[in-house]
């Protein structure tokens, strides 16, 4: 708990240290600050993205092969397994590789939302037409667009989808835009902008993928 609470109060530091980078080019303001300090953290992060992303991709890939061997030993667990397991050998992929860099990333995405829900903001907490930083979104803006962001970065990495990663794509992106209603603007500016980074950066992964889609059609 001590570590944790030292990451807290590091962030908070990066926050007050991009608040006076803002002042410097005449724009102090902490909103802008949060904006800064998320887009330094994502591109920071950015190795473990890339590794996150081509994990998933990888395991889309192997879907159709799956699907085949499900089907194929579907009576018999065990000898699915062994096939399971000899597929992901074959193909070079590990079914935890895309868990792993995001569990790397956890320790900083929580720090985040409490180093921002509990920040003392010292200078004008106002940003574009919230009055304070620490307070909900009164025209709920932020939580729409949590919401539609959270929605697009999914859709990203989603291709082939099932019953159950249908239900997810809807029922997340309502989920984190329903408790953004109630959380601090500046907690949910991070969330947003972070959301556009990420669809960026998966964006900037794909070019080439979807310019052979493009051509192909």
């Amino acid at each position: 708990m001590f570590i944790f609470d030292m990451l807290i109060g590091f962030l908070q530091s990066i926050l007050e240290f991009f608040y006076h980078i803002s002042g410097t080019i005449g724009l102090e303001n902490y909103g802008l600050a949060i904006i800064l300090m998320t887009i330094v953290i994502k591109l920071l992060l950015y190795p473990l993205t890339v590794k996150q992303v081509k994990s998933m991709k990888a395991m889309q890939d192997m879907q159709p092969e799956m699907k085949k061997l499900q089907e194929k030993h579907k009576k018999n667990p065990d000898v699915l397994q062994k096939e399971m397991a000899k597929l992901y050998k074959e193909s070079g992929v590990n079914p935890l590789a895309g868990c792993l860099p995001l569990i790397a990333q956890m320790p900083i995405l929580m720090g985040m939302f409490y180093a921002l829900r509990d920040f003392n903001y010292v200078g004008d907490p106002q940003f574009l037409w919230m009055s304070s930083l620490s307070d909900a979104d009164p025209f709920y803006i932020l939580p729409v667009l949590s919401a539609l962001t959270t929605f697009v970065q999914q859709k990203q990495t989603s291709a082939e989808m099932n019953q159950q990663t249908k239900m997810m794509m809807i029922f997340m992106p309502l989920f984190i835009g329903w408790i953004s209603c109630t959380f601090p603007s500046g907690l949910v500016i991070y969330w947003v902008i972070s959301n556009l980074m990420q669809i960026l950066q998966q964006w900037w992964m794909y070019r080439g993928e979807n310019t052979i889609k493009r051509e192909a059609a």
